[in-house]
């Protein structure tokens, strides 16, 4: 970090430290400190200059439910966005397949960390992968994505309810409540987790929820010291993955209440876009692809959403499982 820069703006000090927001479960904290950690590094700050903030949510409060009940992908960021706009918190870090499409009025998210491995994980203490499970086995997932994709494959399978955070479901596992579970690679890595009995997905399997592996950071639109600090250490090239992603689904009109999953990929000057939707009970799935200048990420992930709906037809997305 040049050193002009730095002295452009008034840097967070041990007693006026930089608030940064999160939730509370273990992976949240572990992004939440390596943004502090990216921020200490590019500016030369001790870790003082800096104070993690944790804010339960009501996503995380509820756990006996499944999202599409009590409300979809703003019940985990509602809290923490309130907290920042009254002042509480000067930044909020997100998991980004979390975060709605449009951020509330004053705030901004146009701040992404280097994305990990976009790719799904199997979890069993008894398998190694989807195809080596018995017919009729148990299955525990959250997500009405990997729900969607996991009985369009094999819809002899049975599906349960499995809310709660990483540590949570790993416990309901060895509790035997299912054969397997499925978490983000994502995550296990953020949190050194190798002894976790795991199977990395190849997105040809099962395609990842949009922008999974991406860490977002959230900010006041009118915070120009901030704005300049997170400038230094936002990820270009996850910037403009996400860019066509999140456009895909903006399209789509996305939430936790709809199974879709969505990957852009760069290669060259080229940016390849993949998508696929699905019946929430997995009964019929269309997936396609797109790809185009990097340039016009946005506009390809609204044309292959565009492409997709016209597909699908309308109420594709209507909850039932007949």
């Amino acid at each position: 970090m040049p050193k002009e820069r730095r002295m452009t703006i008034d840097l967070p000090t041990p007693e006026t430290p930089l608030k940064i927001g999160t939730r509370g479960s273990p992976l949240a904290l572990a992004q939440a400190n390596e943004t502090r950690d990216r921020l200490a590094k590019a500016f030369d700050l001790p870790f003082e200059a800096f104070s993690v903030v944790a804010i339960k949510t009501t996503g995380d409060r509820i756990i006996d439910r499944p999202l599409k009940e009590i409300g979809g992908k703003g019940l985990f960021t509602r809290e923490i966005e309130d907290a920042m706009l009254s002042g509480e918190i000067d930044i909020a870090v997100h998991s980004m397949k979390d975060m709605p499409v449009l951020q509330p009025d004053g705030l901004v998210l146009d701040t992404y960390l280097p994305r990990e491995d976009v790719r799904d994980a199997f979890i069993s203490p008894e398998y190694g992968s989807i195809a080596q499970l018995p017919e009729a086995a148990i299955v525990g997932t959250s997500s009405l994505r990997r729900r969607a994709q996991l009985l369009n494959r094999r819809p002899d399978l049975n599906v349960v309810e499995f809310r709660g955070n990483l540590q949570t479901r790993l416990k309901k596992l060895d509790d035997g409540v299912a054969s397997c579970t499925f978490l983000a690679m994502a995550g296990l890595n953020r949190l050194g987790m190798e002894d976790v009995p795991k199977t990395a997905i190849t997105p040809d399997d099962m395609l990842p929820a949009v922008a999974q592996g991406a860490i977002g950071i959230e900010r006041r639109i009118n915070d120009d010291r901030t704005a300049e600090m997170l400038s230094a250490i936002h990820d270009t090239v996850t910037g403009q993955r996400l860019a066509a992603e999140r456009a895909y689904l903006a399209k789509l009109d996305g939430s936790c209440e709809t199974p879709i999953a969505g990957l852009a990929e760069l290669h060259g000057d080229t940016l390849h876009l993949r998508g696929e939707v699905l019946r929430p009970d997995g009964s019929i799935a269309h997936a396609d692809e797109i790809s185009g200048p990097i340039a016009d990420g946005a506009a390809l992930g609204t044309s292959l959403a565009r492409t997709l709906l016209e597909r699908a037809g309308p109420g594709f997305f209507d909850w039932h499982t007949n």
